[in-house]
């Protein structure tokens, strides 16, 4: 079981940028999936969360109009677009897969750094 993040990086102030997150090893049209981030000093947070089909997004208040999360299960693909950025969005990013009816069934990627500086 696998989720590999990439598309992290430094982007100026107001710019964009795409985290796509790949799955190997589960089926992933099963798990509910989610993008978390912690910043220095704090605690790792939800961004963004996909239903297993697809139908039903949440974000948090402080991403709402900027991000969009989607998926794509035939290709195995969680990706994260970010519009907008602000320093505040500064984290390291994680992808989180958790069984749609086995909640205890949870995995996590490694992380891809943001930086949002001018």
């Amino acid at each position: 079981v696998q989720l590999v993040e990439s598309g992290g990086g430094l982007v100026q102030p107001g710019g964009s940028l795409r985290l796509s997150c790949a799955a190997s090893g589960f089926t992933l049209r099963n798990y509910v999936m989610s993008w978390y981030r912690q910043a220095p000093g704090k605690e790792r947070e939800l961004v963004a969360r996909i239903s297993s089909a697809g139908g039903s997004t949440n974000y948090a208040d402080l991403v709402k109009g900027r991000f969009t999360i989607s998926r794509d299960n035939a290709k195995n693909t969680v990706d994260l677009q970010m519009n907008s950025l602000e320093p505040e969005d500064t984290a390291v990013y994680y992808c989180n897969a958790r069984h749609r009816i086995s909640s205890g069934i949870d995995y996590w990627g490694q992380g891809t750094q943001v930086t949002v500086s001018s």
